[in-house]
């Protein structure tokens, strides 16, 4: 019997999350994994008079990485092309049967197939900010992700539905609710200039004049929990350090620390997979700056899972992301990479926003 969390999840996605209405041009990203998932949003957008696209993902990468020349790694094939220009909505569901299957893959060959992608992401990027494209990225629980998690599979589901849906009973009326708290953030922080973030080895100055925060709301993804924007690109002034670990595609990169000059990486270290993570910061001009600043809110989320799409909303951490920006917070910065790297401010640390207190000890200060 299928678990019925499944379907309501689906429909959370389609009803709310990209709002699917008659006519849209749906693709759905999804891996062969996520096969239950996959079906019920299918069915979910055909309901709602849309036109769903099976494209699967992440299955074959790995092939790719290891057998692929430099021209087969740099091909952008003519459909990815359409849907990024023309498409109305895109699912991408994370469902890894293998978290580590890219973990040995030369990171030059991963820099070389994110670099002939940037413009793709560029597109949706402007077509997100402009209202004509709706993306929602969401998971389905796999055992290795709950592996990774330190969960069995059944813990890891609980956990997986009880983060995207605190309210099975209403999940859309829930996430309607936390919309409105996070809108009084985003009202508070509105108009301010200049971020001061204190903490274990933290000490980071950046600039917001003029830029948006944005509310996440389960709209793009899900779960869901921060409030958003993107710095002045040459604002980043002091060093960072982030206390979880920072994963890409399968690399898992323990004890950054970052030092920034005038918006730029000058200096990077890491524990483990320092290589690495230089090479990532080489990716392009814009891989050295910030696209993203952000404060977790989902309280629901307290546990490190290795999976970023939860990890960034842990209540009580920042995250920065180095590379692109998203346009519609007035980021400028274009790059090949968007890497979120998460920092635990339950032990310790504090925000503050021309130089009014904001965040201490993982909580908000302000009056909600």
């Amino acid at each position: 019997m299928a678990d019925p969390r499944i379907q309501k999840l689906a429909e959370l996605l389609v009803r709310y999350s990209t709002k699917i209405k008659d006519g849209d041009k749906v693709i759905i990203n999804a891996p062969a994994a996520a096969l239950p998932l996959t079906r019920a949003i299918y069915l979910e957008v055909l309901k709602a008079g849309g036109l769903p696209f099976i494209m699967q993902r992440g299955d074959f990468e790995d092939l790719l990485y290891r057998h692929g020349s430099d021209e087969q790694l740099q091909y952008v094939h003519q459909p990815q092309r359409y849907v990024a220009e023309e498409y109305n909505a895109r699912f991408a569901i994370l469902a890894d049967d293998n978290t580590k299957k890219l973990s040995t893959v030369a990171p030059e060959k991963m820099v070389l197939f994110d670099r002939a992608r940037s413009g793709l992401m560029k597109t949706m990027l402007k077509r997100a900010a402009q209202g004509e494209f709706n993306w929602v990225v969401a998971p389905f629980p796999t055992a290795a992700m709950a592996q990774d998690a330190e969960m069995s599979l059944e813990e890891y589901e609980d956990f997986v539905y009880g983060a995207c849906m605190p309210d099975p009973s209403d999940p859309i009326g829930y996430w309607k609710q936390q919309s409105d708290r996070l809108q009084k953030v985003v009202d508070w922080l509105k108009g301010r200039k200049n971020v001061h973030i204190t903490g274990r080895e933290t000490d980071l100055r950046l600039s917001i004049r003029g830029r948006k925060f944005i509310k996440c709301d389960g709209e793009n993804n899900m779960p869901d929990g921060e409030v958003f924007t993107g710095p002045v690109e040459d604002s980043a002034n002091g060093h960072v350090y982030f206390s979880y670990p920072a994963i890409e595609s399968g690399r898992e990169v323990t004890g950054v620390r970052l030092w920034f000059e005038n918006g730029k990486v000058i200096k990077a270290t890491a524990e483990k997979n320092e290589e690495f993570l230089l090479k990532t910061l080489d990716t392009d001009e814009g891989a050295r700056r910030l696209g993203e600043f952000a404060i977790g809110t989902n309280e629901g989320i307290t546990k490190f899972t290795g999976e970023i799409l939860f990890d960034e909303k842990i209540g009580g951490s920042f995250h920065l992301a180095l590379g692109a920006g998203y346009p519609e917070t007035g980021s400028v910065n274009e790059s090949a990479i968007h890497w979120d790297m998460v920092c635990d401010l339950r032990q310790g640390g504090q925000i503050t926003v021309d130089g009014d207190l904001l965040y201490k000890d993982s909580k908000f200060v302000i009056d909600f």
